[in-house]
């Protein structure tokens, strides 16, 4: 594969962790997180990474593996996923990663029960099926409402959602930080130089970082490697559930799930990941 894009593809795993995964870039982090988050949190002044590999209380439980785990200075934590293609149950995903850093917050002995507060940020490049139909909203923030009141039950658990196919604005219609990051992680590898719009420092360092000429060799071909398997896994996985809902036939999306996670593990990417990606259970990922 040739790459003759300027920038990387921020929905790869490389370029992900380029950008946002590395503790002396997490200025990058912690100015993405301060855009997204209700104005009542307050500012992310510093963040810890964390590691990403959960397990459970006991040795039946199943473990998680998160893209990016973080803590900021007030112990409140944030899972922050890249969800590269669409599946089944990734709603269901977040809810049982948001538990790990629930449970793990448990005391020995007297404990009031007191917890920190769990922030769950999921960065599609795909739109719910349930939200296709409403393409003004990007950016979801759900929280535990009393029904009958409309009121917020529990503030401490917060899932904050980004899709990212919604967000159309061109480079002058941008506004605010929002439009600016949503713009850099939809286009940054489409663009050939760094617009006007997009000179604050924090972009700017996005634009060193993304730069693939300023790669060495190594790097390169891990970015290559990355973007291919993102390519493969975006197509195939988007071309099952199109042909599946096409045809009817829930098979069509099976069987493509399955060639996907074949294909994902003969590239190396542990098991957990690969069933997250697909829909495909553990034990099924494992007898390929």
């Amino acid at each position: 594969m040739l790459l003759k894009d300027r920038y990387i593809n921020p929905f790869t795993d490389f370029g992900f962790k380029k950008i946002f995964g590395s503790e002396v870039n997490k200025d990058l982090l912690i100015a993405f997180l301060n855009t997204l988050l209700p104005p009542e949190v307050g500012i992310v002044a510093d963040l810890s990474f964390l590691p990403n590999k959960q397990v459970g209380r006991s040795e039946y439980d199943r473990r998680a593996i998160f893209d990016l785990y973080c803590e900021n200075e007030k112990g409140e934590k944030f899972i922050v996923e890249m969800q590269r293609a669409k599946q089944n149950y990734f709603k269901d995903r977040s809810i049982f990663y948001a538990t790990f850093p629930i449970q793990q917050q448990a005391q020995s002995g007297s404990w009031n029960f007191c917890l920190k507060a769990v922030y769950m940020v999921g960065i599609l490049d795909f739109v719910f099926d349930e939200d296709k139909a409403d393409n003004d909203v990007v950016h979801h923030e759900v929280k535990l409402i009393d029904r009958s009141t409309g009121a917020v039950f529990y503030d401490k658990l917060t899932f904050i959602y980004l899709e990212l196919p919604k967000f159309t604005k061109t480079i002058d219609e941008l506004a605010t930080d929002f439009d600016k990051w949503c713009f850099l992680l939809r286009h940054l590898p489409e663009l050939t130089d760094r617009p006007t719009r997009l000179q604050e420092k924090v972009f700017l360092k996005v634009f060193e970082l993304a730069e693939i000429a300023r790669y060495s060799s190594v790097e390169a071909e891990a970015y290559e490697e990355s973007l291919k398997i993102y390519r493969d896994l975006k197509n195939v996985v988007d071309t099952a559930y199109d042909e599946g809902k096409a045809e009817g036939k829930a098979e069509g999306i099976q069987q493509k799930a399955l060639d996907v996670a074949k294909r994902l593990k003969d590239a190396g990417f542990d098991i957990e990941t690969i069933s997250g990606c697909t829909g495909l259970a553990v034990a099924v990922v494992e007898g390929l």
